[in-house]
Order: structure tokens, then sequence, then C-alpha cells
């Protein structure tokens, strides 16, 4: 999924964090897969997300603007922070009107900070182990570009759709976070049905419902869309990168057997079937994922 070349990026709520020390207690260091693992060995469910650590921020770590190097939709297109910075545009112009209009609820932005090493969120400390996630604390998305060239070892390609459908997911936590969301979820529940997997489920069908509609959602710099339509290998690239990510494939990739008990994020098939409702239906109201009896 491409840019159109000649729109504009806003980096105002985008920052780049330099490298720092992790410090502090938690399960940051085991990073996301590391921490699935624990979970799915042990049942001990990290919180924010498990996957951050506790409470003290991160040694050395300053921040940096992208303005000087992400200005139009060429430059989303050839580079990844780029890219990110004009996807939270797309995201955040899509959002402001579709919150609004459908759940009458006001938006705010979310802020975003792409870093490398580790950084200090008020989620407590990220290191690059950890994956993409989103901070409640401070409505903040927090995403190591490098992790993009880990999708092939989870079974997926690195292409632009799949990056943008993982930000679009962790942008999908924070519209959760706006409508109350996040307030149902026990962070201590698994399997199919349980509120982590539920949640889960609805950002990915949230991360569909921006696909279905960013192709027509207009820079207001510009008068032209921020993106231009998907084609089907890269709709299928997006769906391969939900799929990759299920409980049961991690399960399976690291020797063990698939236990829907543990679920915590959904399985492969679910995934992709839940990104799917949100690509086909475009609505928020396509993602309830609460009232089904197993979602």
């Amino acid at each position: 999924m491409s840019f159109n070349d000649d729109i504009t990026i806003d980096t105002s709520g985008v920052n780049r964090g330099r490298r720092g020390a992790a410090i502090g207690g938690g399960v940051g260091g085991l990073g996301l897969l590391g921490a699935l693992l624990l979970y799915f060995f042990t049942g001990q469910v990290p919180d924010l997300g498990s996957l951050v650590s506790s409470g003290q921020q991160s040694a050395g770590t300053s921040q940096q603007s992208i303005s000087q190097e992400c200005k139009t939709g060429a430059d989303a297109n050839s580079k990844d922070e780029c890219r990110m910075a004009a996807g939270k545009n797309s995201l955040d112009e899509f959002w402001n009107t579709q919150l609004s209009k459908e759940a009458g609820v006001q938006y705010h932005p979310a802020g975003l900070m792409l870093y490398r090493g580790s950084v200090g969120t008020a989620c407590g400390t990220g290191s690059s182990q950890t994956g993409p996630f989103y901070c409640p604390s401070d409505a903040s998305v927090y995403i190591d570009t490098t992790f993009f060239n880990q999708l092939k070892q989870y079974g997926a390609q690195n292409t632009s759709l799949a990056q943008l459908y993982i930000l679009a997911h962790e942008w999908g936590h924070h519209i959760q976070n706006h409508l109350g969301i996040l307030n149902k979820i026990d962070h201590q529940s698994s399997g199919m049905s349980s509120s982590m997997v539920r949640s889960e489920l609805q950002a990915d069908c949230l991360a569909g419902v921006w696909i279905n509609n960013a192709s027509s959602t207009i820079d207001p710099d510009t008068g032209i869309p921020f993106l231009k339509p998907p084609t089907q290998q890269q709709l299928r690239s997006a769906l391969d990168a939900a799929s990759a990510v299920g409980d049961d494939r991690i399960m399976e990739n690291a020797g063990m057997r698939a236990n829907p008990d543990r679920f915590s994020h959904g399985s492969s098939q679910k995934r992709m079937e839940w990104l799917t409702r949100g690509i086909k239906g475009g609505t928020i109201a396509s993602c309830d994922t609460w009232s089904v009896r197993q979602p």
C-alpha cells in the first residue's frame, strides 16, 4: 500500500528516541515472544503489558524530530520511519471523523515514538525486544522499526501494508481507550473467549476498518488521498502478518502444542478473520468482539 508521492507529512506528535539502557525490573527483557512463552508455559500473565519493565525510565533516552527527513509521501514510500509518520497522519485524520460519526466521541491524536534500543514510557520501560505496543497512560504508540525486519521470522513479509497493519492495530487500542474498552480487560484472563483475546481481535478489526477507508482519507494540506488503494497482494501481506502473530502459530513455532486455553491474542485464523471483517465492514460497528459468544 503506497502513499501518494505529493502528500505532506506532519511530524508533530512524532518523535524519535535514542538508544538507552533499560533499567528496572519487570519482564521487559523477555521480549514479546519470550513474554508469551512465559505465559504459555507457566500461566503467568504479563500486564501491559508485561512487555514493558515496571516503573523506571530508561537511561540516556532523548528525543529527536524527524521533520527534516520526512516531508512527503515519496519519503514515506522509501523510509520506514517516514511511513510510520505518514501512517499516523492518515490514522488521525480518519479516526477524527469516524469516532465522532459512529460513537459521538471526540478524538484526540495518539503520540508516536519511534525508538531504538529502549525507551521510557508512562507504562514503564519498553525495549527493542518488546515489539510495538500502546501505552494507555500516555496515549502513545511505541515502535522500534527494526521489529519489521523480524517479520520473516514470524512467517510474514516485511511489506509496507504489513507495517501499516501493525501501526493501525496499535491505533486500534487507542480507539478502545477512547471508548472505555480498555477498562474491561482482565489481564489475568486467557482463552479464546477471554477479554484479552476479545480486545486484541477488535484491534485487528479496527486496523481493517482503517485499511478499508485509507485510500479515501484526504490529506487536508494537499486535498489528495494519503494512500493509493491496496492491491490484493498487499492485502494478503497484511493478513499474513496477522496470521504470523497468532497464538497457535507462536506456540507451534516454539515447539509447543497449541493450547487454546492459554491464548491471549487469538489464533492465526481468528486474527485474519477479524482483520478481514474490518476491511470488508469499514465501520466500528463491524468490530463488536464483545457481544458474540466466541469472537
